[in-house]
């Protein structure tokens, strides 16, 4: 099975549990995978399990930098270690705890939330043919009627919506930065609003232009990268770069963001993002749809985000910080996560049959 199959298998396997909630079927539970006791707001306290990365010097931050961008673009599969068990055992397949999940939310008013790339589409080495399956489109279509759902991307908003083709949703593009509402109304909403609109770094526009073109040239001899502009924010990919330039890329792109102070760097998988210094993430962006939908002061909603990358933390350590609501991480391998639950196997995405 090639790492595009599994990769789109684990996102059927989230949305699956998602539609299984909204159509409050509970025959995809199996009696034979173990419970563990989870808490009615779906957390469990844990341990971290992976070290943050400490520096010290120029040379150290450099290394620390590059060990970064390793460790969030892993290159081959975690083995079946104690260490993997033991957080499988922290981070329970969203399915194998679905009885418990029915439970926490009875009585509640569901808003779902969903990343677009490694979630609805599987990654592939070119980002311009990250495409989601005509089923995967059907299903996410299906949970949107009954539930307000959005997509929330590092993605440009416009790009995330020529993917989806789904005018019913509300698109977070630009890691929240750039929000609307649907264009089709959605009986669940509260407010009755439909005008959600959003763009907190507008005056960084002409900034993100200026560095996509010095970043183009800057990076046009290193074979495989590639700089997609996402209009209020940079991605810089290197899933086909050899790994054994990574350092290059990596020293390349910094240099550049020093000129640029009003702009801050991060990584994903396999991709390096720029971004507007502005205290405004995949977090923020939860937070105000849910204020939009006039659920910020509900105790009765139960917020659902599901995410792959390391940048849907900030939406899973917000769910986190109010007590409510299921973060759900799609992951093979162990990793530091504000998650509380995984999506790992890709035989998961067989129950979308029994729906």
């Amino acid at each position: 099975m090639t790492n595009q199959n599994v990769v789109n298998s684990d996102a059927k396997s989230g949305l699956t549990m998602a539609i299984a909630v909204a159509m409050s079927e509970s025959n995809i539970y199996s009696a034979a995978m173990p419970k563990p006791l989870v808490a009615a707001n779906g957390y469990f306290s844990r341990k971290k399990l992976i070290k943050k990365l400490e520096t010290n010097g120029g040379g150290a931050r450099i290394n620390a930098f590059i060990d970064s961008m390793r460790a969030s673009s892993p290159t081959r599969r975690a083995s079946e270690t104690e260490d993997q068990k033991s957080w499988i055992i922290h981070h329970p397949s969203a399915l194998s705890v679905f009885e418990d999940i029915m439970n926490a939310s009875k009585g509640k008013e569901i808003v779902v939330f969903l990343d677009y790339d490694g979630t609805l589409s599987p990654i592939v080495e070119d980002p311009e043919r990250a495409f989601m399956t005509n089923e995967m489109r059907a299903a996410v279509r299906d949970v949107a009627k009954f539930f307000p759902t959005a997509i929330v991307s590092g993605r440009c908003r416009a790009k995330v919506y020529n993917f989806v083709k789904l005018s019913e949703l509300y698109y977070a593009g630009s890691h929240g930065m750039d929000i609307q509402g649907p264009t089709k109304g959605h009986k669940k909403q509260r407010k009755g609003n439909q005008s959600v609109f959003c763009q907190p770094a507008r005056e960084f526009l002409p900034m993100i232009d200026e560095v996509h073109k010095i970043l183009l040239d800057k990076i046009k001899f290193i074979p495989g990268a590639k700089v997609e502009n996402n209009k209020f924010c940079l991605s810089v990919h290197f899933r086909c770069v050899d790994e054994k330039i990574w350092s290059e890329l990596g020293e390349q792109v910094r240099e550049v963001i020093k000129g640029y102070p009003k702009l801050r760097l991060s990584q994903g998988r396999k991709v390096l993002e720029i971004r507007p210094a502005i205290k405004w993430d995949k977090g923020n962006a939860l937070e105000f749809l849910l204020e939009s939908l006039g659920y910020d002061k509900s105790n009765n909603v139960l917020p659902v985000y599901i995410g792959d990358d390391r940048t849907d933390e900030d939406a899973f350590k917000v769910l986190r910080k109010r007590g409510q609501g299921l973060g759900i991480l799609v992951s093979k391998a162990p990793k530091e996560t504000n998650a509380s639950y995984s999506l790992q196997e890709p035989s998961e995405a067989s129950t979308m049959k029994m729906l």
